[in-house]
């Protein structure tokens, strides 16, 4: 494990200026992040169409965070109480293979990937917004939420973002932990995710 109190990039030390020390130590022991997606990756809206089709809206910021974890070793996971081909979609587009859907007991999802990926539950984060979240994020190491969820939800967490779901909240997490891990300042070199990279 890379020490955290050396940084490696000026951005890093902006981007953990405020995290206290407690919480730079869970950061720097994760090796998969698993978001919720309504409320988290999107806004939490649900549009439908005339013959019944849901859309969402995503924010290219947090698919490019979600990209920047994956190219840096740390493994992405999405896992939702709701089912649609929309979410396979983007998850495919973002090169993500665990996508868990119509999930009700997300803590048990939680120790399904820890089995599946042969971790412990404090090297896993969780990235929720809502009461169906909290059997997760109270079991992952890292627990983080948005500034909409409810203020239990924001004391069970250990960080809560600064910017809204679905707009930059989820790229926000993300940056801290590339920071606490000293992966961030890598990305300030140009081409590391490749040409065409998708977001």
């Amino acid at each position: 494990m890379k020490k955290i109190d050396t940084l490696s990039h000026p951005a890093e030390a902006l981007v953990l200026a405020r995290i206290p020390a407690a919480t730079r130590e869970r950061l720097a022991n994760l090796r998969l992040m698993v978001f919720d997606v309504d409320g988290v990756l999107t806004d939490g809206s649900l549009w439908y169409g005339e013959n019944g089709e849901v859309f969402k809206r995503f924010n290219v910021q947090d698919g490019h965070g979600l990209k920047m974890l994956s190219t840096s070793g740390i493994k992405v996971a999405l896992v939702t109480g709701r089912e649609g081909p929309i979410v396979d979609r983007r998850a495919a587009e973002l090169g993500l293979g665990d996508v868990m859907q119509n999930v009700r007991d997300k803590g048990a999802a939680l120790a399904t990937l820890a089995t599946r990926h042969h971790l412990k539950l404090d090297q896993i984060g969780f990235m929720g917004d809502d009461l169906i979240d909290l059997p997760a994020m109270q079991r992952a190491g890292f627990a983080a939420t948005v500034p909409e969820a409810p203020a239990y939800i924001a004391q069970a967490s250990h960080w809560v973002a600064t910017r809204a779901g679905g707009q930059g909240a989820a790229r926000e997490c993300c940056d801290l932990i590339l920071a606490a891990q000293q992966r961030l300042g890598q990305f300030f070199q140009p081409g590391l995710l490749g040409p065409g990279v998708v977001q």
